[in-house]
């Protein structure tokens, strides 16, 4: 499985971006999803995850209320819709495949494949 992260950038606090995750090989529909975030000389941190069919969603306390995370099976794409953007949300994001599961989890240690990771920079 590979996963090639997109959608990072610079954006003004308050503002809003989208990440996409697209995955090649496996079969993406069979497997849950998740999305990580990481500063330099910090752990990396779970934001959110999703199910194999999307059903079963799982956030972080911090971006509840404000992100959202989807995936479009026919796609085989994860997405990350981030609004009302805080500097503290500024972050290295990763996206990751749990290959074993089908249900949404908050551990990275359950995660097999990671994406590159993408950058987001928000200004205050």
């Amino acid at each position: 499985v590979q996963l090639q992260a997109s959608g990072g950038g610079l954006v003004q606090a308050g503002g809003s971006l989208r990440l996409s995750c697209a995955a090649s090989g496996g079969t993406f529909s069979s497997y849950a999803m998740g999305w990580f975030r990481q500063a330099p000389g910090k752990e990396r941190e779970f934001v959110a995850a999703i199910g194999w069919n999307g059903r079963h969603i799982y956030y972080a306390e911090p971006v509840k209320g404000r992100f959202t995370i989807s995936r479009d099976n026919a796609k085989n794409t994860v997405y990350l819709q981030m609004n009302s953007l805080k500097a503290e949300d500024t972050d290295v994001y990763y996206c990751a495949a749990d290959t074993y599961g089908v249900d949404p989890t908050n551990d990275p240690a359950d995660y097999d494949y990671w994406g590159q990771g993408t950058l987001v920079t928000v200004s205050s």
